[in-house]
């Protein structure tokens, strides 16, 4: 038998603590104030600890109900999500895809609604996050999309999306028309990507100059290095792929792409079980990707 409380205890725990209020969670659980707080002093017992501070109209989580909260509330999430699943017309399917951060939101999220839209039999469960996982453990994924590496293992399907160009990208708002683009990039202000596989210092060194000493601002997403050249914080050094659609509207341009070398590296990679290749909901959206990258099938 699994190590756990009660969940009846544990549900009247994650409603006091989302809500804030024993009152509040007894409304939504169809209790009383006084049973929700039995309960929770139950589950205080259990652990020997406790979880919430009683005001005088309101409580307040102790730092250990804070961590048991954050636990809880993902635990509920997928709790939850599994019972909508349940209720799908029988012949859809779920498929469950992690993909870094940037790639979801300025690539994958935007063509989603046609993928679904053409495929309205399969229901995508996304998730998001900047590690690599190991789908031989991670069993509860069906496809990942990683950023920098994936892992590869006997059994998985590793790989590259292509090589993406890495190039300056400004605000046209910055741009002097009259001025060497050489010289609006040693003086405009730079922005880093932490996570970028190619930095300011490869770019200049690539392109015979020198990167300027001065302070940059910094973000650990490409995305949100993008929003902030869009902003006009500066020039960002990232991704035509991420960047399509603000280039597309004319919010971003790429800088000098006549005259300054081109960097290109493989940056995502798309990785699922060999065994499970052939299945109707992997191998549908594996080959929707493939083709709306512009990249060759593989056998």
């Amino acid at each position: 038998m699994r190590r756990v409380p009660n969940f009846v205890l544990l549900r009247a725990f994650e409603a006091a603590a989302r809500l804030e209020s024993f009152t509040l969670a007894g409304k939504e659980l169809h209790l009383t104030q006084s049973a929700i707080s039995h309960q929770v002093k139950e589950l205080e017992e259990y652990f020997g600890r406790k979880l919430f501070d009683r005001r005088t109209r309101r409580v307040e989580l102790t730092p250990e109900g804070k961590r048991l909260q954050e636990s809880l509330s993902r635990v509920f999430d997928v709790i939850e999500a599994a019972c909508n699943e349940v209720a799908l017309a029988p012949q859809s399917q779920v498929l469950a895809v992690y993909c870094a951060p940037s790639f979801a939101a300025k690539w994958l999220g935007p063509r989603l609604p046609q993928f679904m839209q053409t495929h309205g039999d399969i229901t995508i469960r996304l998730s998001s996050g900047a590690d690599a996982i190991d789908l031989t453990q991670a069993r509860e994924v069906d496809v990942a999309i990683t950023y920098g590496s994936a892992h590869t293992r006997a059994g998985l399907v590793v790989r590259a999306l292509g090589k993406e160009r890495i190039a300056p990208l400004c605000s046209p708002s910055l741009i002097e028309a009259e001025e060497p683009l050489r010289g609006q990039m040693e003086r405009l202000p730079l922005i880093d990507s932490q996570l970028s596989r190619v930095s300011w210092p490869d770019w200049f060194g690539a392109n015979g100059m020198v990167c300027p000493s001065r302070p940059r601002a910094s973000f650990d997403r490409g995305a949100l290095a993008i929003s902030a050249a869009v902003d006009g914080m500066g020039i960002a050094l990232e991704s035509i792929r991420l960047a399509e659609r603000e280039l597309a509207r004319g919010d971003l341009v790429a800088m000098g792409e006549d005259q300054f070398t081109h960097i290109a590296r493989e940056t995502h990679f798309l990785s699922y079980r060999q065994n499970e290749k052939h299945l109707y909901k992997v191998g549908t959206f594996v080959e929707w990707l493939i083709e709306e990258m512009g990249l060759g099938l593989e056998t």
